[in-house]
């Protein structure tokens, strides 16, 4: 059971995208993680930070975020989905409280242009049974995934 919390803190945010893409937009701008692929050249990831010390909770999204995007594409792979190059994945950590104990609570969201909204939403489902992160926080701290702007809509 997680507890919900009351007031909020502050929030960590993250923006990854599948993609080393020059010019793409940063969480919050407070920390940019470039990410690359294991075993692939030019796989150093850098944290550029603007403020001195990241707090915990911009590194913790940046962690997980990392990771579930992996996840993402494992789980894509397994139900032989082709991610989109501009897949992007956005995660919130809050730290807050609820009297006088702190917690925190974490939002995701999905982004899988053109990919059919129920194909995104079980990949996104099923990526957080592969991650790491998502399994260390399951049933410990309030998580809410959502998969947002999945399809274009012709007008």
């Amino acid at each position: 059971m997680t507890t919900k919390i009351q007031t909020v803190l502050l929030t960590g945010k993250t923006h990854t995208t599948a993609s080393r893409r020059e010019g793409a937009p940063r969480g919050d701008e407070r920390v940019d993680i470039q990410l690359s692929i294991p075993g692939k050249a030019g796989n150093e990831i850098e944290f550029n930070a603007i403020q001195m010390h990241p707090t915990a909770e911009q590194l913790f999204a940046g962690a997980w975020s990392a990771c579930y995007t992996g996840a993402l594409g494992l789980v894509a792979k397994t139900k032989k989905v082709t991610l989109p190059t501009d897949m992007s994945v956005d995660i919130e950590v809050d730290l807050g409280m609820t009297g006088a104990a702190y917690f925190i609570q974490a939002r995701i969201d999905v982004r899988m242009p053109g990919v059919a909204p129920e194909v995104a939403d079980a990949i996104a489902r099923a990526a957080h049974n592969v991650c790491p992160y998502s399994k260390a926080v399951h049933g410990n701290i309030d998580v809410v995934t959502s998969v947002v702007s999945t399809d274009a809509v012709a007008v």
